[in-house]
């Protein structure tokens, strides 16, 4: 017989609380239809109301017919975070490990009629990654159950969630073939028959082990967004149980001068980061919501995708091998270290890449992010590294670990060391410091490390698309902000193409339970597009004037900045296009040339209508101008400070607030007086001193950064900074 899936999909009884599993088993409850998550509301709103803990599934299953010897499975795709399966009271399985795929053989249990009972738990603990993190615990069985039944002699379901069949592509691309080695994992030993491109073998199994070799001939490449080409292997047993998957065939190199290579060629690798939750839904997503996603990824024009920060589901996988995505795969081993969860760091780890392996568009296994941000480079924490890059070489060998590292971990490190390739995340511009502490960060580390391959895993800075300004600056939360800062990154980028991936954090504004700034709770908006999809930013167009090679298009910046006061306004516009035609009112303005950021200077006196226009591609808005400030455009409205010290009467052979906090340091004197003046602050603020004081990697960011930045970011007055400079104009450099 063939094996039977059937999707699990309906008459589900969801309790919210209850004592036990023979409670929950006796409870009302709610009806509910998979893929389901309690906290597709709570988790998204930021209230107190957000409710973590066990929860319970039940489900009355009928036995389905079976043949003799016919064995039958539970599939669970994911359910969040720690999972008790009880099958007619008797406990059948523990998993903890809210992202991944596992199974349960259940045949000896089975009545004719069952109850299923799964007791869910998303709460604090200290076994189980992720605990702490910028983003919701969701929990639930927010991915389909699956019911299967196969016959007794029939491809391993057991081992770690693993799809029965294994491929690994070597490819020659002198000789325009590729060795293909086929596996499969049976319960009995028996023939297994393998088929590849309308090649046959049928060999027999080993110790429950078989494999063979293809050869290819001018073989089709799985080339990226050009041409992801897929071929399907198929495994089938005497007994009619049959297993397929589909492969590409590429070779990819990262170099640490030139970056990324696919098939022997450059193939830049730019793209976003994607949680894998959505407006009301919560992470419970459809097969709809996945290509929504997708859709919108082709529009931008990413070659890569950071699939953050665990395991995503194997449809959204297999869109990406479809569509020609690049990825980086990781595991939720993410801002705190703890020392009573290295099994689960090396089990959740065994399972993205088991059930992963045959993904074209998997690139590197990512074994942490930013680990060191709650936790010391410490002795226990190095081996948990270790383990986990030595396990990724022992599961697959043919692609590189990565980290993705935070950003005042000193490159230095010997954490760095361990995995085959790195990344940094840095929110200079944002966060902390100036947008050119970014460029300044990668040629120091590129210039002290030329031999290592370096990348840039995140970036970013959030934005309401409410808030808009003429003068914006970090930590408004305009959109108009974001825009600019992206400017930069996107130059910054282009500059050095050594980096070997670079990933916007993040492609869609998402659920963060813990947040409550920039006018909305529960969310984190440093997104390209809301977390509803109905909207792009401003910057989502920046990306696509750089990266969408395909369709020609023209954006018009500020479209929800329609009331402004000055007499002339700036009007930005990105185009993939080299020329661009303004028109105001339906009279053309001018024309600039260039390349995909355009800005020009428009007087306004009164509703105009600003129409851009670029080879066919034309975009429109409506201005107007306003003697008062709209009020809705501003989250925190902040008196700022007059950049009167930027004047020229300033002496440039005295320190000023101009200079940076390392350079002012090493003058005794000027160093004594912003020592003295950071100490009487941090009588206020002892917590954050400690942190600075204990982190040399921080101490040295911050000695990057100029003094009127830090003194800005902690809210000083004009009036102190003001000071500040007189004395500092009174010491010789």
């Amino acid at each position: 017989m063939t094996r039977i899936i059937t999707p699990l999909k309906d008459n589900w009884t969801f309790v919210k609380n209850a004592e036990n599993e023979v409670a929950a088993k006796a409870a009302s409850g709610e009806a509910i239809t998979l893929p389901h998550t309690w906290n597709a509301i709570d988790g998204q709103d930021g209230g107190n109301d957000y409710h973590r803990g066990t929860c319970y599934y039940v489900k009355e299953l009928h036995k389905p017919e079976l043949n003799a010897g016919d064995q039958v499975y539970l599939e669970f795709l994911g359910a969040a975070m720690i999972a008790d399966v009880y099958v007619n009271e008797k406990k059948m399985a523990h998993h903890e490990g809210g992202y991944s795929t596992f199974r349960i053989n259940i045949t000896d249990e089975l009545a004719d009629e069952n109850t299923i009972v799964v007791a869910l738990n998303n709460d604090d603990n200290t076994i189980c990654y992720p605990q702490k993190a910028d983003f919701t615990f969701y929990g639930g069985l927010y991915r389909m159950v699956n019911l299967i039944v196969v016959p007794g002699s029939h491809f391993d379901l057991d081992y770690c969630g693993t799809p029965g069949i294994k491929v690994t592509p070597c490819v020659n691309l002198s000789e325009k073939a590729a060795s293909i080695l086929v596996e499969a994992w049976t319960t009995t030993e028996s023939d297994v028959t393998f088929t590849i491109d309308g090649q046959s073998q049928t060999v027999f199994t080993d110790q429950h082990h078989a494999e063979a070799v293809f050869t290819i001939e001018n073989v089709h490449l799985w080339n990226g967004l050009d041409d992801p080409y897929l071929y399907t292997a198929t495994a089938q047993l005497t007994s009619g149980d049959k297993v397929s998957t589909r492969f590409g065939c590429r070779e990819f190199h990262m170099d640490s001068q030139k970056g990324f290579l696919l098939n022997g060629r450059s193939y830049p690798l730019r793209g976003v980061s994607r949680h894998q939750d959505f407006k009301d839904a919560g992470n419970a997503l459809t097969i709809e919501h996945h290509k929504k996603d997708m859709e919108i990824i082709r529009e931008l024009g990413a070659t890569t995708l950071r699939l953050a920060h665990y395991q995503h589901a194997q449809e959204f996988y297999d869109l990406c091998d479809e569509n020609g995505l690049i990825l980086w795969a990781e595991i939720p081993y993410i801002t705190m270290h703890m020392t009573d969860a290295r099994a689960n760091t090396l089990s959740q780890m065994e399972e993205l890449v088991v059930q992963n392996y045959n993904h074209p568009s998997i690139v590197t296994w990512g074994l942490s992010n930013e680990i060191t941000a709650a936790s010391t480079v410490d002795e226990d924490l190095l081996e948990n590294h270790r383990q986990l890059n030595d396990l990724c070489h022992k599961l697959d060998a043919t692609r590189p670990t990565t980290m993705a590292n935070v950003f005042m971990l000193d490159i230095e490190s010997p954490i760095l060391e361990i995995p085959d390739i790195n990344s940094y995340n840095l929110y200079f511009g944002w966060y902390l410091g100036d947008l050119e502490q970014n460029d300044e960060f990668f040629d120091e580390y590129h210039e002290k490390y030329p031999d290592r391959v370096i990348g840039f895993s995140e970036y970013g800075a959030d934005a309401n698309p409410q808030f808009q300004s003429t003068t914006p600056e970090k930590g408004d939360y305009t959109e108009s902000y974001q825009a600019v800062y992206h400017e930069h990154m996107l130059k910054m980028i282009e500059a050095r193409p050594y980096l070997w991936a670079t990933h916007v954090w993040n492609l869609f504004d998402f659920a963060a339970d813990g947040r409550d700034e920039g006018g909305k709770h529960g969310e984190n908006q440093k997104g390209l597009v809301t977390i509803d999809r109905k909207l792009k930013k401003d910057a989502f167009y920046l990306y696509k004037a750089a990266w969408n090679k395909t369709e020609n298009f023209v954006h018009i910046c500020g479209s929800r900045y329609i009331d402004r006061m000055e007499d002339v306004t700036e009007v930005k516009v990105y185009s993939n296009q080299s020329e661009v035609t303004l028109f105001v009112d339906g009279t053309e303005f001018t024309t600039e040339s260039g390349k995909t950021v355009f800005t020009f200077q428009v007087p306004i006196t009164g509703s105009h209508t600003i129409t851009a226009k670029a080879t066919d591609c034309t975009d429109s808005i409506t201005i107007k101008k306003v003697t008062e400030e709209n009020p809705s455009y501003t989250f925190i409205k902040r008196a700022p400070v007059t950049n009167w010290f930027d004047a020229d009467d300033l002496d440039p052979e005295c320190f000023s607030i101009n200079d940076r906090l390392g350079d002012i340091r090493k003058n005794a004197q000027a160093g004594a007086i912003i020592d003295q003046m950071m100490s009487q602050g941090a009588s206020e603020r002892g917590d954050v001193a400690d942190a600075v004081k204990d982190n040399p990697a921080l101490q040295k960011m911050m000695g990057r950064m100029t003094l009127i930045s830090l003194l800005k970011q902690g809210g000083a007055d004009e009036e102190s900074i003001k000071q500040v400079n007189r004395v500092l104009q009174g010491i010789k450099k």
